[in-house]
């Protein structure tokens, strides 16, 4: 299945049913008078978060959801059928976002959370609705509102408590392959990982998702390579996790130009916590581990995890730290805001 986190789709509610002008011509009632039935209700568009979707791959091959129109009203004051909804079925963290592309209009975090879209038009008074002391035959009726016509963007942010971040070939796909069951593309090139990856980790009987997005490099911000464009699917994260390629030679640039991309991307992303760990230990020196230990600590202002995803090496002891932060994260949610008056 491909993997889709932006698309454009039009919606349209269905207009509302015309009122019915009709009267009782019925034997022996002298008196028939108006009898005519309004309009159904006309149908509308609804979002709906599902489980056992992670990707927007549907709406590539359909991009148009039109509600049906409500019946029009009839006589003997029958009022026509409300036209059936239309629900899009998105994933559990999908934006609704308004056709500026900049107004979020809805952000469906829980399965089953629905949004309503677009209402449907209401439909048309019949002329019985018109009878009254003063005009006992009416010969008008309405016609039915008009649906509501629209369009909008979806945008999935993929639900994970913590992320990967780091340049490419940094040892990512290596790293989660190792500690979850995720299973995405590994090779000695860079960009192998095109697509964002999830996978449960599990530590200490615990257990938490994460996600793995595509490297990184200078100039992301700005469109180089593949941009920014799966970041936001590490914004929900409670913790990131920068991995830092220790075979490099410019270990500490490496470590910069990630923090820069993050911090240009959104403030909000550049402010979150991170646990930087220097990868690939398995091919270092002791004294090469040291230096660029001391140097990370140095340039990051905490502790260094040193680790080896191909060795298995050091990984219980970063996955413990991640999972502290994650508790931290939902204590801090999880405390009730101070009453106010």
């Amino acid at each position: 299945m491909k993997f889709l986190d932006l698309c454009k789709v039009y919606i349209r509610s269905g207009g509302g049913g015309s009122g019915c002008v009709s009267f009782r011509r019925e034997k022996f009632i002298e008196f028939g008078g108006p009898d005519g039935g309004d309009g159904g209700n006309g149908g509308s568009v609804w979002a709906e978060a599902v489980d056992g979707l992670n990707t927007l791959i549907d709406f590539r091959y359909q991009q148009h959801f039109f509600a049906k129109t409500g019946q029009q009203g009839m006589g003997s004051q029958r009022t026509g059928k409300t036209g059936d909804d239309i629900v899009l079925r998105v994933p559990v963290g999908t934006e609704i976002i308004d056709e500026d592309e900049e107004s979020v209009l809805a952000d469906l975090t829980r399965v089953g959370q629905r949004v309503l879209l677009a209402k449907g038009g209401n439909g048309g008074w019949g002329n019985l609705r018109f009878k009254s002391s003063t005009n006992r035959a009416p010969a008008r009726a309405n016609p039915g509102q008009p649906g509501v016509e629209r369009t909008i963007w979806l945008r999935l942010k993929l639900i994970a408590d913590s992320g990967l971040v780091g340049l490419p070939n940094a040892g990512k796909s290596t790293f989660i392959s190792a500690v979850s069951n995720a299973r995405p593309k590994i090779a000695d090139y860079p960009f192998t990982t095109l697509v964002p990856n999830l996978g449960v980790v599990g530590v200490d009987g615990k257990e938490f998702v994460m996600a793995d997005i595509p490297g990184l490099i200078e100039g992301a911000s700005e469109g180089r390579g593949l941009g920014t464009q799966f970041l936001a699917h590490v914004e929900r994260c409670a913790v990131l996790l920068h991995l830092v390629d220790g075979t490099s030679e410019t270990v500490l640039e490496d470590y910069q130009t990630i923090v820069t991309e993050l911090e240009a991307y959104a403030d909000e992303l550049g402010d979150k916590p991170r646990i930087v760990a220097l990868n690939k230990a398995d091919a270092l020196d002791e004294d090469t581990i040291q230096m660029w230990r001391e140097g990370l600590e140095e340039a990051s202002g905490g502790p260094v995890h040193v680790i080896s995803g191909a060795a298995n090496k050091g990984l219980q002891d970063v996955l413990r730290a991640i999972h502290a932060q994650i508790e931290a994260a939902k204590a801090v949610d999880d405390d009730p805001a101070p009453w106010q008056p």
